[in-house]
């Protein structure tokens, strides 16, 4: 089934008010105030990670940085919906999914930084590392939930990817291996309306949703602002996963308020009056304005939620700062799992390539 492109399914307006759906509010009745409140509390501290990492860019502690500003009800809505042996295989802008599967802050960084291959140790939180190559990740999650369920694991894979990741050949072959072969991925799409300049519309004539749909899997749009509404799409979606009925394909309609990373200047594709319209759909003020309406939000709370937030990003930031420069050499390590006579006969070229300073360097004593 596919969501009406004009009707994504929504369950709170931008404005705080409750939406009844008869076919989503039942996913999400035990939401009381409490777990509602740690969303509230989830996603204000994704945004102030993201705060906090821009800025370590912006002042030269950081290589580069994946914002993720305006998509935070997109993450942390379906990050809530998964189990903990679900598995994750994430693109590059998912700190928020990463933050509610229990990664440290400071680990965050230390890709991004220059100082690792990778950030985490995936199996202690099953979710992979930030993947460059666009749309990779469909093929990689698509492989692992075959292995699933030939070992007749009742988990949901999930693969996050961007609106421009759906123009790669890698997602297309995931899609169409997983219809094929009946496996449970969750194709989880944000689609905040720009592959870095270029605009979905022009990618793509009709909603992604349907895109999927045209491979033979189930699909549905959602308003990827409205973290409830994104929390009872995804529990379906992953309850059709885990039921072995095979992939389903989930649309989040959101946008990247930022750049595409820091090194992007978005101003020069789009407009002001593009983010006002979506300034006045944030993720986190809607929430916030249904915690006032229900009366679950005075001042100490909002405090407390602040407080969380700026020791998220105080332990984001020294422990970036923190990190020790790699050893040169380390670059050949853990690049395959035995040893590689391409890798070796490279590690020794640039073993020899960093003597040569030494030598230099008596040379000219």
């Amino acid at each position: 089934m596919v969501a009406s492109p004009t009707y994504p399914v929504q369950l709170i307006q931008p404005d705080g008010r409750r939406v009844h759906s008869p076919e989503y509010s039942a996913l999400v009745s035990d939401i009381g105030p409490e777990r509602l409140r740690e969303m509230y509390r989830d996603l204000v501290v994704v945004r102030r990670l993201d705060t906090e990492a821009t800025a370590l860019q912006r002042q030269g502690e950081l290589g580069l940085w994946a914002p993720l500003t305006g998509q935070e009800a997109a993450q942390v809505g379906s990050a809530h919906a998964l189990a903990p042996d679900d598995y994750i295989f994430t693109s590059y802008r998912e700190h928020g999914v990463a933050w509610c599967r229990g990664v440290d802050p400071a680990d965050m960084t230390r890709m991004w930084r220059g100082c690792a291959h990778s950030g985490w140790d995936p199996a202690t939180v099953n979710m992979t590392n930030p993947a460059i190559v666009v749309g990779s990740q469909g093929l990689h999650a698509t492989g692992y939930a075959m292995g699933a369920k030939l070992d007749d694991a009742d988990i949901a894979t999930v693969a996050y990817l961007g609106d421009g990741a759906t123009s790669q050949g890698d997602v297309s072959e995931a899609l169409g291996f997983a219809v094929s072969w009946g496996v449970g991925v969750v194709f989880f799409c944000q689609n905040n309306h720009w592959a870095i300049s270029a605009p979905t519309h022009i990618q793509s004539p009709v909603p992604l949703a349907q895109r999927a749909a045209g491979f033979g899997m189930p699909a549905v749009q959602v308003d990827g602002n409205d973290v409830l509404a994104v929390l009872a799409v995804t529990r379906r979606a992953a309850r059709h996963a885990r039921d072995g009925a095979g992939p389903f394909f989930v649309e989040a309609l959101t946008y990247r308020m930022g750049p595409h990373t820091t090194s992007d200047d978005p101003t020069r594709y789009r407009t002001d009056a593009d983010l006002d319209e979506w300034r006045a759909r944030d993720p986190i003020e809607r929430v916030r304005k249904l915690l006032e309406r229900e009366s679950l939000a005075d001042d100490e709370f909002l405090a407390e939620v602040q407080d969380a937030a700026d020791t998220a990003a105080t332990r984001l930031r020294s422990g970036t700062l923190a990190l020790p420069d790699p050893e040169p050499l380390g670059m050949f390590d853990h690049v395959y799992t035995t040893e590689h006579p391409l890798i070796e006969g490279e590690r020794a070229d640039y073993t020899g390539y960093l003597a040569s300073f030494a030598t230099q360097k008596e040379a000219g004593r």
